[in-house]
């Protein structure tokens, strides 16, 4: 592209290519960009809540992936224009900020769009919509605190995280377990968590799947599970107050790191090597034997007369453990990584109360459990599922269980879920809008209005009549001045969250209304659009 002036001085714009591409300005342009964002926010709607639908997404190398967790589905999606991947985006940074609401999100940014373009016909400047929506998202944000409540847990009394959990497990495949899913979530959060300085680390929770068994198999180990086995078969599988040596060096003699070439021409030079060669291994074994270990876990391989050497001196070794995993098992049992034979010491070993393998099934595998640590600050949430489908989506619907804990661990106010909380803040924010004399009073309804297709989408994902259902639940709200009643999706009988105990995050939440207003924002802005024809 290239500006260019005619003969009066008048500027004009050179597109390179031009016969192949085309170009929208203004309202022309804000309507396509909103029109690509609404594509993508109406796909999400029909999974949003405990009764939304899931989605089937086949890769082009024939895997197939069964989800309705938003960010998933987005993340799978070949996505090719520019504006719906911004919706694309807006998803995973819910994901990587909160780890939950990544599918409400993308529906209320697209309620706003749908709002706004009407707006626009109207024609309010795209400017003056921005703002409008920025002073009610405020409005919004600060609503939420004023309905939010707190909640005081402790490790004896960890029903209120259950519950929110419990929440976040409804809308997924596995809500039938969600009650033993989100303890598992729950207890493997404060195992790991520092509640003096509120904060968890996620990353020393490991999460396993093993195709076999069925879903209520899911257990929780206090310490790690390596997809490994004895490097011998006549090894014991089975070591009590085990000291654990962890080597990154590995078992077999060293070698230059220049080119070399060895000439052997008679029987006694060869015999002469290979006594050189088992003393090495020998020396490696003792100096193992010698600070105390009893099992050693190597990131290398060794051969097989190292292994055999290994068996007949009673050291039970595991080969080819990845780095990630070698820090996890030092880190439960409290050892150190030690990358030179000669730097081993008894300081140096981890301890663990029990080193066992385990088999499955008929199919022969097996893995290594590393349990009763020194330091259980690591730990493993093993899952078993009928197929791979299935333990993949409970990885993925453990990992928002896991966020939600930990952000209740870091701020323990929660709302009520159910779209209580949207309702509430479309009532604030309507009542808000009298008191601005501009044009952004309009803006700030529609905002108000926009808040309210989060729960409209609930109800009619669960077979209730969209529209009667919320008018009902928002007069309700309004007459009776209570915050908390949502939509029954469930059909438990009662509008009130708080009954139900269907809580949210107050985080996630806000999170979600700021993230959403802030792309919207974005693609208000935009009002030129110069693309290649096929888009």
């Amino acid at each position: 592209m290239a500006l260019a002036f005619d003969e009066y001085g008048r500027p004009f714009i050179i597109i390179k290519d031009q016969d192949q591409k085309f170009r929208l300005r203004g309202l022309d342009a804000q309507k396509s960009n909103i029109a690509a964002a609404k594509a993508v926010a109406q796909i999400l709607r029909t999974s949003l809540g405990p009764k939304g639908m899931d989605k089937i997404l086949s890769s082009p190398d024939g895997d197939v992936t069964i989800s309705n967790d938003g960010a998933t589905i987005l993340e799978q999606m070949d996505v090719d224009n520019q504006i719906a991947k911004l919706m694309v985006e807006l998803s995973r940074s819910q994901d990587y900020e909160i780890g939950d609401g990544t599918t409400g999100v993308v529906v209320l940014a697209g309620a706003l769009l749908e709002q706004a373009e009407r707006l626009l016909e109207r024609g309010i400047h795209p400017i003056r919509v921005a703002e409008g929506y920025e002073t009610a998202s405020r409005i919004s944000v600060e609503h939420l605190e004023h309905v939010a409540n707190k909640f005081e847990f402790g490790v004896a009394d960890l029903e209120p995280l259950i519950q929110t959990c419990m929440t976040t497990l409804s809308s997924k495949i596995v809500n039938r377990c969600k009650r033993s899913l989100a303890e598992i979530a729950v207890k493997a959060v404060v195992a790991v968590a520092d509640l003096e300085r509120k904060d968890v680390n996620l990353d020393l929770i490991k999460v396993e799947g093993k195709v076999g068994g069925k879903l209520e198999d899911t257990e929780l180990v206090y310490g790690v599970i390596v997809d490994k086995d004895m490097s011998h078969p006549q090894m014991p599988k089975q070591i009590e107050d085990a000291k654990i040596a962890i080597l990154t060096c590995p078992f077999e003699p060293p070698k230059p790191k220049t080119k070399h070439k060895v000439d052997i021409d008679t029987v006694e030079k060869f015999q002469t090597l290979r006594k050189q060669e088992q003393q090495y291994f020998d020396d490696m074994v003792e100096k193992c034997k010698d600070v105390g270990a009893t099992l050693v876990i190597c990131q290398w391989g060794f051969d097989d007369e190292a292994n055999h050497l290994l068996m007949h001196r009673n050291l039970p070794a595991v080969r080819w453990v990845g780095g990630v995993e070698l820090e996890l098992i030092a880190i439960a049992t409290g050892g150190r990584i030690v990358p030179r034979f000669q730097e081993l010491t008894p300081e140096k070993l981890g301890k663990a109360g029990l080193v066992r393998e385990k088999s499955f099934g008929t199919t022969k595998d097996r893995m290594l459990y590393i349990e009763h640590c020194a330091n259980s600050k690591a730990v493993t949430i093993f899952i078993r599922g009928g197929n791979k489908m299935i333990v993949e989506e409970t990885k993925r619907s453990i990992h928002d269980a896991l966020c939600v804990a930990r952000n209740l661990i870091r701020n323990n106010s929660i709302v009520y879920g159910g779209g209580s909380a949207e309702i509430s803040c479309s009532i604030a924010v309507e009542a808000a809008a009298d008191k601005y004399p501009g044009v952004e009073q309009y803006a700030i309804r529609a905002f108000g209005d926009a808040l309210e297709y989060i729960p409209m989408a609930l109800a009619e994902n669960s077979g209730l009549q969209p529209i009667e259902t919320l008018s009902s639940v928002k007069s309700q709200q309004i007459k009776d001045n209570y915050p908390h009643y949502g939509i029954d999706c469930n059909d438990v009988g009662t509008n009130d969250m708080r009954e139900q105990n269907v809580f949210e995050t107050l985080i996630g939440k806000q999170q979600q209304i700021l993230l959403a207003t802030q792309v919207v924002k974005m693609i208000l802005k935009i009002d030129d659009v110069i693309s290649p024809s096929e888009y």
